[in-house]
């Protein structure tokens, strides 16, 4: 079965085509700029190196067309019909409280993602048109959705609720829902499998730690918090995004700014974070070298960014009664070895004891705490794509 999988935004689309005989990769890119000037797509060939092609996308519809002549090209494409194609799988970001586990896509699922753009409305108004796209050009070829937070769903209302009147969350459906729950999911499950242990005997925190960030605390299997709330903003210092704010300072400066209420939503996720305490840039490698050539601003920003990173560890252990494994996966926490060490020192109490030579490297499956570390501390490649590939696979063989 070969099965395609979508990631689309606003203004982008992101694919990957499967061969599920083997979950090998057949074909991988990205388009970027739809809807605007100078659109083009940046396809990845099989020996890695990235090709691009200019073209006019003025919108999602074009922009899968182009996908799609992309992949039936002769000379960097891997199909030879569309109808290789068995299924499409997206990721949906926002699922709410309507979608608690992956759905083939029909009526009544669009109309449920769709009431839900008002929590992700760049987000889900970019994978409806993408679900809508694909069914205009290839109507017979079923769908699924996969949601960035059913893995979250599992937890309790004492944890995902906010502390404020109850019947808001009850109309306007206010609380924590959490993200990056496929990638959660993923390292989960897979660092018990690298590990040997049965995912229902541990209590593990998950630290998806990119451009976005966010951490997981999963007992036995189940998620029972994460950092995150009713969108992406809360939790974790990142890249552009403030995290968690007092509110209050929140409403202070909108009155000292004039900003308005989307403008300050704009603020937070935009101008903050890393890149406005360190007013060098979002990404962590470039405060990292600022750092080592004594930029004191930069040395701020990632005590800041590590310093949260160690709290939530510390809070989830709590809300588990311990913790048996640590997780790093996403840009930052495989590749910025730094960002490991630093966030885990101190934490000696908990049973968690690094070392240093095994902290030593990027993207790999590895346990990177010490032999005689209580806590396993590993390091593991995130995949969501192939979540997504798979669930769609299992929905579409069981319909």
């Amino acid at each position: 079965m070969k099965i395609l999988v979508l990631n689309c935004g606003s203004s982008s689309i992101k694919y990957k085509l499967y061969n599920m005989d083997d979950e090998s990769v057949l074909a991988q890119g990205g388009v970027e700029r739809i809807g605007l000037d100078e659109a083009f797509i940046k396809i990845t060939m099989p020996n890695g190196e990235k090709k691009i092609i200019m073209h006019d996308m003025p919108d999602h519809k074009e922009g899968v067309n182009f996908v799609f002549k992309c992949l039936l090209d002769s000379e960097f494409g891997a199909l030879k019909s569309l109808d290789e194609i068995d299924a499409v799988g997206h990721r949906v970001v926002q699922g709410g409280d309507l979608f608690e586990k992956s759905c083939i896509v029909t009526k009544e699922v669009e109309d449920g993602i769709e009431s839900l753009c008002d929590l992700a409305p760049v987000h889900n108004a970019g994978h409806l048109r993408g679900i809508r796209a694909v069914n205009a050009l290839m109507p017979h070829v079923p769908q699924v959705t996969v949601f960035d937070n059913a893995f979250h769903s599992t937890m309790p209302d004492y944890a995902y609720l906010y502390a404020i009147p109850y019947e808001l969350y009850k109309k306007y459906h206010v609380r924590r829902y959490g993200f990056h729950g496929t990638s959660h999911r993923y390292v989960s499950q897979r660092v018990c499998e690298f590990l040997g242990v049965d995912i229902k005997t541990q209590k593990i925190i998950t630290c998806h730690v990119g451009n976005g960030a966010s951490i997981a605390a999963v007992k036995y299997g189940k998620v029972i918090d994460t950092s995150m709330g009713l969108t992406p903003l809360a939790g974790l210092m990142m890249g552009s995004r403030s995290g968690d704010i007092d509110p209050s300072a929140v409403t202070y400066l909108m009155e000292k700014l004039g900003k308005t209420p989307h403008e300050m939503a704009e603020f937070l996720n935009k101008e903050s974070g890393v890149l406005g305490i360190s007013g060098l840039s979002s990404d962590m490698r470039e405060i990292e070298k600022a750092d080592s050539e004594g930029n004191e601003r930069a040395h701020l920003a990632l005590q800041m960014y590590n310093y949260r990173i160690k709290k939530y560890i510390g809070e989830y252990a709590a809300a588990m009664g311990g913790v048996d494994i640590i997780v790093w996966t996403a840009g930052v926490g495989e590749n910025q070895e730094d960002v490991r060490w630093d966030s885990c020192q101190g934490l000696e109490f908990l049973g968690i004891k690094m070392d240093k030579e095994a902290n030593h490297c990027r993207g790999v499956e590895r346990v990177i705490s010490a032999p005689d570390s209580k806590v396993k501390v590993c390091l593991i490649p995130t995949d969501e794509e192939i979540v997504i590939a798979r669930d769609t696979m299992e929905l579409v063989a069981k319909k």
